[in-house]
């Protein structure tokens, strides 16, 4: 595709730009969290490894290699696994009380899906070997 490595450049960026924006509202705690922040550093803060991972994606898009492509290929599976976690963890009912999903959330899940389709479809010119005769 040609303009899948672009894409995956926005994505990550989005990827990045989403951990800092609300995730979940919980209304007993009357608090909003997002990557960075959550009520006694309960759920950690995904955010810190997600903003690497998504620099690390663009590192990745960038280098125009075969095990550049291959490597990001991980790389995004990778975060793909880490935002589905994210996304249980912070969007999961507990004490019969249900947090409210907020718009980063969403962008987190959109934007790691986007990467990953976008390392599955490199742009990377393929050279024709000639056969010796």
């Amino acid at each position: 595709m040609k303009y899948s490595q672009w894409i995956g450049i926005a994505a990550a960026l989005l990827l990045a730009f989403a951990c800092f924006m609300p995730w979940a509202y919980f209304p007993d705690l009357g608090k909003e969290f997002t990557g960075f922040f959550s009520e006694q550093n309960r759920y950690g803060r995904p955010g810190k490894i997600l903003t690497l991972f998504s620099g690390i994606m663009i590192l990745l898009f960038v280098i125009p290699t075969v095990w550049a492509k291959r490597a990001n290929m991980i790389v995004t599976a990778i975060t793909l696994a880490f935002v589905i976690r994210a996304y249980i963890l912070y969007t999961g009912c507990y004490g019969g009380i249900c947090p409210g999903k907020r718009v980063g959330i969403f962008l987190l899940l959109l934007a790691s899906v986007l990467t990953v389709v976008a390392a599955l479809l490199p742009d990377l010119p393929v050279k024709q070997e000639q056969p010796n005769e």
